[in-house]
């Protein structure tokens, strides 16, 4: 069986690296100066130590599976290039609102996912395995979730097959909104925001914002309690939009706290401090 990594960035790698690990041939693909690293070869610290030859590419291959990790901005661009082969399943575990539905213009197998592992891109090439967390996946359209979850239990990556993953995948948005703004603004570790007084009182306005949001929409979730849950098993993680706003990239801020504010405004609620974090991370970050 091929796996094919799409976005082969920190976390991308370092779920490839996992699988390949365990013994399935891995494709590799990503860009620029990753891509240059990965053909001279992939580290991985932290959880785990491991420096690992891999196969990187700069355009996808024909696979069996596909996962799917670029940034959300990038899906519709990705989505097309990656059609023009043949991609078998393909496996979204990004961060963001809308990429199911690109997705599903272009294939016929998708399957969706959320995961809390966490991974930092230490230098090119190199990247540190920061938390271990969950990872639930779903049938979006077809069938390929059972097969897909037979390859991360191969892998040792946890995971779970659920039928509600259009839910998770918003809270999975709600808990990212809380988290990634504040690391980003602060340029601090996801831990702090359960550590510091001041980032605490401002990721339970966000939550309450997000979780307001949610329940209109027939999601009922305690939002904080979540988000407490994951920056607590990732306390020593940078957030993949710090990460961005260190390396002066865009980030995908449109995608998660700017689809509350527009959910909020439509459903005639306050998003006061999910706008006020879009705005600065759009003017700070994506200038």
């Amino acid at each position: 069986m091929r796996i094919q990594i799409m976005g082969a960035g920190a976390l991308g790698s370092l779920m490839g690296a996992l699988i390949q690990l365990s013994g399935f041939e891995v494709v590799f693909v990503g860009r620029g100066m990753q891509l240059e690293a990965l053909k001279k070869g992939l580290k991985i610290s932290g959880l785990l130590n491991a420096e690992l030859k891999v196969k990187a590419e700069a355009l996808p291959q024909n696979a069996d599976i596909t996962f799917f990790l670029v940034k959300a901005y990038d899906t519709e661009d990705a989505a097309k290039i990656l059609s023009e082969c043949d991609a078998g399943i393909v496996c979204s575990l990004q961060n963001g609102i809308g990429n199911a539905e690109v997705l599903a213009k272009y294939f016929d197998e998708v399957v969706m996912g959320v995961t809390s592992y966490a991974a930092n891109l230490v230098e090119y090439g190199h990247v540190m395995f920061a938390g271990k967390g969950y990872t639930y996946i779903g049938n979006w359209v077809g069938n390929g979730a059972e097969e897909v979850a037979s390859v991360f239990k191969k892998s040792g990556i946890h995971v779970e097959v659920v039928g509600d993953i259009e839910r998770r995948i918003w809270l999975k948005a709600a808990i990212n909104a809380v988290i990634n703004p504040i690391t980003a603004l602060c340029r601090v570790r996801n831990g702090k925001i359960i550590e510091n007084f001041d980032l605490n009182v401002l990721a339970k306005k966000l939550a309450k914002e997000c979780e307001n949001v949610l329940k209109k929409m027939g999601y009922e979730f305690k939002v904080y309690d979540e988000v407490k849950k994951v920056a607590e098993m990732t306390a020593m993680n940078r957030s993949s939009m710090l990460q961005d706003v260190i390396k002066g990239k865009k980030t995908e801020i449109d995608y998660i706290n700017g689809v509350f504010v527009k959910k909020a405004a439509e459903l005639g609620l306050e998003s006061t401090a999910n706008e006020i974090v879009w705005r600065l991370i759009r003017a700070y970050g994506d200038s």
